[in-house]
């Protein structure tokens, strides 16, 4: 029996930077990727921001990343993700930034459909004061979506990537910039033509299109094709549904205005009486005495001396539940409950199989379904082998121990459309029932 047995892995390791140490991946992009971490010296949590170092460099992105990196620092605003430190390795740079948890706010819309029209107001009185408060610093997103708003444990808004939505957009000689860019929904007339555009006019537009879809529970600007799409942008082609208000509809028209020289700015707006009813200036109570941006300074120095070392060590005790706990979206109540979890970028599933079991079945599975697989300890990347409506779709996919018989998988959608990762996941799950741990089962065998 003994030779039979299977021999156990040792524990996954960690790696840790600094004080920090790095648990699961929140997301990536072509340029950079967004882990959680813990502070092993205040236990504080946080999200960390990795790029590249060599692909830093190599596009030439060191001035207008570093310039945008320490504005961002110098910003303390409670409606603005803050960034708390900077650090560097040999390979990656490290973006600490304050860790917001409570999901996205367009969650809200998938759940429970559109808001009424005084919530609507309030989280854009807040998206409005973030955007105003970055303009005065010089500081433009002009990629503005849904997916950059996330409420905290309070349902506070906060703006996350202000400044490092793109590193390689540059203003030219005439002060505008020129690089096409953002989500195509919520992107201004402007931005679509070569012609340049000022940062501030474009943002204002993308908080327009926010705000409809906060109030309608649908884009202004939805079309299939996208120059279908581009030329009801450039006209300004939408009607407001018949519960907007006469005063929401007028500040929507003005917003959404295509010439960027008589749209309204951010000054008239704040003046307007529809968007002050209920208005709350934003509360500052941080002290910005002590900051400072000599680790900005040492990241992007090509000096040895400023350069942190990447360690793995062995996790905490229970880090990874301490992780998932730490989080309202990964809360046990949602761990468990399978029926009411709704399969979006990302989803996860729960096992009382070892983690080699799982990691084989999912591989398993996934060939079968088209998938090209990659294994690298107890993550599984899955590229599929066909192209969908947005490219080849990319599964990544991460096993955590919680305890000793338990394990957490989690899987989120790394490239394509997300329709398509919905139908894949259905599929795949389904292969997986043998390792899926069956809450209702454990519990009939609990009562008997």
């Amino acid at each position: 029996m003994s030779g039979s047995r299977r021999k156990a892995k040792a524990p996954a390791t960690r790696t840790r930077v600094g004080n920090y140490e790095m648990g699961r991946t929140l997301g990536e992009g072509s340029f950079a990727k967004v882990k959680y971490a813990k502070n092993t010296v205040t236990g504080d949590l946080a999200a960390i921001k990795i790029l590249d170092r060599d692909k830093v460099f190599r596009h030439k992105m060191v001035e207008q990343l570093k310039r945008e990196i320490s504005t961002m620092k110098l910003i303390k605003h409670p409606n603005v993700v803050e960034i708390i430190e900077v650090m560097a390795s040999k390979t990656k740079i490290y973006i600490v930034l304050e860790l917001v948890n409570g999901g996205e706010l367009f969650d809200k819309i998938a759940q429970q459909g559109r808001l009424k029209e005084d919530e609507a107001r309030r989280y854009f009185q807040q998206l409005v004061n973030a955007v105003d408060y970055c303009h005065s610093r010089g500081v433009y997103h002009r990629d503005l979506k849904p997916e950059n708003l996330i409420l905290d444990a309070n349902g506070v808004l906060k703006v996350s990537d202000f400044g490092l939505s793109a590193f390689s957009r540059q203003v030219r000689e005439d002060g505008l910039l020129h690089t096409a860019c953002g989500t195509p929904n919520y992107v201004a007339p402007e931005v679509l033509s070569d012609k340049g555009y000022d940062g501030a006019a474009a943002d204002i537009w993308s908080c327009g299109v926010i705000l409809y879809v906060l109030m309608a529970g649908y884009l202004p600007f939805d079309e299939p094709n996208l120059m279908t799409l581009y030329k009801r942008i450039c006209k300004a082609e939408f009607s407001c549904p018949p519960w907007f208000s006469p005063g929401a509809k007028r500040v929507i028209k003005r917003i959404l205005e295509p010439s960027p020289v008589t749209r309204i700015s951010i000054a008239e707006l704040l003046e307007d009486e529809w968007f002050k009813q209920g208005y709350k200036p934003p509360s500052f109570d941080q002290d910005d005495e002590d900051i400072t941006i000599d680790d900005v300074d040492a990241a992007f120095s090509n000096s040895k001396d400023c350069l942190v070392t990447e360690k793995k060590e062995k996790p905490v005790s229970m880090n990874a539940f301490e992780l998932i706990s730490s989080s309202r979206e990964f809360s046990l109540e949602n761990l468990f409950d399978k029926q009411a979890q709704l399969v979006k970028k990302e989803t996860r599933f729960t096992s009382q199989r070892s983690a080699s079991e799982i990691m084989s079945k999912m591989e398993e599975t996934a060939k079968p379904l088209g998938f090209n697989v990659r294994k690298d300890n107890y993550k599984i990347k899955m590229k599929g082998d066909k192209s969908g409506r947005k490219g080849q779709l990319s599964v990544a996919t991460e096993v955590f121990e919680v305890a000793p018989s338990l394990h957490v998988v989690e899987l989120r959608k790394t490239g394509g459309d997300t329709l398509e990762f919905h139908k894949f996941y259905k599929n795949f799950s389904s292969g997986l029932k043998d390792v899926v741990w069956n809450t209702d089962a454990a519990s009939e065998e609990h009562k008997q």
